[in-house]
Formats: C-alpha cells, sequence, structure tokens
C-alpha cells in the first residue's frame, strides 16, 4: 500500500491541530485550570461586565451576551460592538450560535454557565469568573489575564483609579453626606449596600452611606412599607423596567407616596433618577466610568 495513502485518513487532522490556535498559558479560574490560546482572535464572551472588560481592552468580541435591556446592546456600547454576534441572554445562551462562531476562547462565569461548562469547554477553551456582583475588578482582571492584555488591565484600572481619586479630591465635604442607592422594579424594592455595583464604587470614591446601607451584603428586598429606611442626606434611585411599563409604574407609585414624599432628602430636593445600566446592570469598567461622570455632573465638578 502507498505509504502516503495509508495516512490520509488522518492528515486533515493533522493539519486542524497544526492550524489551529496555539495553547499556551494556563489561567486558574472558577472551575479549575484552563489552557488558553496565547493570543486568541475570536473571543465569545458571555456576560455583560465581560462584554465591558473586552472592549475597554480593545477589543471586539466575535459574539456576546445581549444586554439585559438593549436591541440587542447597552447604548453606551452599541457603537463599539459593530459587527459582533448577540448569542443570547446571559441566563440562557444558545450554545449553537456560539459554536457556529468557531471561538478560541469564551469568557463565562458559574454563577450564569456552570450547568453548560461541559458544552462550552467543548466548543472552546473556558475560562469562567466566580461572581456576578460587587467589585468588576476581579473579573476584569481574569478576563485581561485570559486574553494575554494583564499589562492593558492593569493600566485600565490604574486609569479608574485614578478617575476616583479625581472626583474624590473635587468632592471634598460632599463625601460626608449619607447616600442612598435604591431601585424600584415591578413588585420589589430593593436597598443597596456595600456587596454591589454601586456600592463599590462609592466606598471607592469615600462617600458615606445610611448605617443600614453600610454593611458588606447585597441589597435589602423590600416593598413600599420600608420607605422610611430608604431614606439619606442624598437618593439616588433607579428602576427596572422589562419593556412591559410594570417596572415603570412602580417607580411612578412610590415616587406618590406619602411616605416617600415625607423622606427628608425629597424634601431637600437631593433626589436623583440615574440610569439602571450605568448604576447597576451593566456591572462593568465602561459603566462605571460613566457613573463616576454622572456623580460629577449631579454635585457640578464636571
Amino acid at each position: 500500500m502507498n505509504i502516503l495513502r495509508k495516512f490520509l485518513p488522518i492528515l486533515p487532522l493533522c493539519a486542524a491541530l497544526v492550524t489551529g490556535p496555539a495553547l499556551a498559558r494556563d489561567i486558574t479560574d472558577a472551575m479549575g485550570t484552563v489552557t488558553v490560546p496565547d493570543a486568541p482572535k475570536r473571543v465569545v464572551v458571555l456576560t455583560n461586565e465581560g462584554t465591558e472588560a473586552l472592549l475597554a481592552l480593545g477589543v471586539t468580541p466575535v459574539g456576546a451576551a445581549n444586554s439585559w435591556n438593549g436591541d440587542p446592546w447597552w447604548d453606551h456600547i452599541s457603537d463599539a460592538m459593530d459587527g459582533a454576534e448577540p448569542v443570547g441572554k446571559e441566563s440562557a445562551v444558545n450554545l449553537e450560535l456560539i459554536a457556529a462562531l468557531e471561538p478560541d476562547l469564551i469568557l463565562a462565569n458559574k454563577q450564569r454557565h456552570e450547568e453548560i461548562y461541559p458544552q462550552l469547554a467543548a466548543i472552546a477553551p473556558t475560562v469562567v469568573s466566580q461572581r456576578l456582583r460587587g467589585n468588576w475588578k476581579v473579573n476584569f482582571r481574569l478576563y485581561a489575564e485570559a486574553l494575554g492584555k494583564t499589562a492593558e488591565g492593569e493600566a485600565a484600572i490604574a486609569d479608574y483609579d485614578a478617575a476616583v481619586a479625581a472626583l474624590r479630591e473635587e468632592l471634598g465635604d460632599a463625601l460626608k453626606e449619607k447616600v442612598s442607592v435604591i431601585r424600584f422594579l415591578a413588585g420589589q424594592i430593593r436597598i443597596y449596600q456595600l456587596d454591589s455595583f454601586s456600592g463599590v464604587l462609592l466606598k471607592d470614591i469615600g462617600f458615606d452611606r445610611p448605617a443600614n446601607q453600610n454593611v458588606e451584603d447585597f441589597a435589602i428586598r423590600t416593598g413600599k412599607e420600608s420607605i422610611p429606611d430608604m431614606d439619606g442626606d442624598r437618593i439616588f434611585f433607579f428602576t427596572w423596567d422589562q419593556g412591559d411599563g410594570k417596572g415603570m409604574a412602580a417607580e411612578e407609585d412610590i415616587l406618590a407616596d406619602p411616605l416617600w414624599q415625607s423622606l427628608s432628602a425629597v424634601e431637600a430636593g437631593k433626589v436623583h433618577r440615574v440610569s439602571d445600566a450605568i448604576w447597576n446592570t451593566a456591572g462593568g469598567i465602561l459603566a462605571a466610568k460613566l457613573m463616576i461622570e454622572d456623580l460629577a455632573g449631579i454635585y457640578g465638578v464636571k
């Protein structure tokens, strides 16, 4: 038998192994250790905060989880996502769409994707972050390492830290205000604490918080009966609405409630409606920078 013909059946596989992405680095993540390409070219990211990390590091993903409220992306990232394919919401990604994109790296999250991790890992090396709340820098550093952009990641964090320090200096005595952060949803109100996206940033800047919010936890889930517990020297609130108007209706109901109207911050005119995406749901470095801009504008220190 011709020796070349004997080995023809395995040649395509050999070629694929030679031309595929070079697996060069081991990353320790929430699932253990994964070997990733030295310089990934086709990245799929399955969380909103992960998408922001990629964009901040100069990488446009080939595919990404849809923004929670967007068509399909948040307004503040839409222009930068040209060419990226939406692959479904964080909690319901489409594995067939992901596979069709032929990624060489997938960035996922244990909270969202632990059950489908075997399928994701069969498609491409998959780096998995642990949590989806609190300090965004933890996931950001992991994603930067996975992309081979650790130095760029540290530079981006240093830039954020510098913006925080500059705002802290400009705010001065305003930091003595106890700022309250509230979210309205259909059928629920949340009083946000320190281990939340907005809570981390406000703590970084140096704001004081009411006693019930100055706690290393995520949020108090409550209703209108707890409106008196939402007061502060200043209140920031945002609303989650899924497009059915129920969230906005809840907001209108609460703002008209006599208990809300009697809060000291309301009476002093120190209540601010801010973006749910920027202050909470997007959850990444780009939103953090926009939140800094919001605070600078509200306090008149732009």
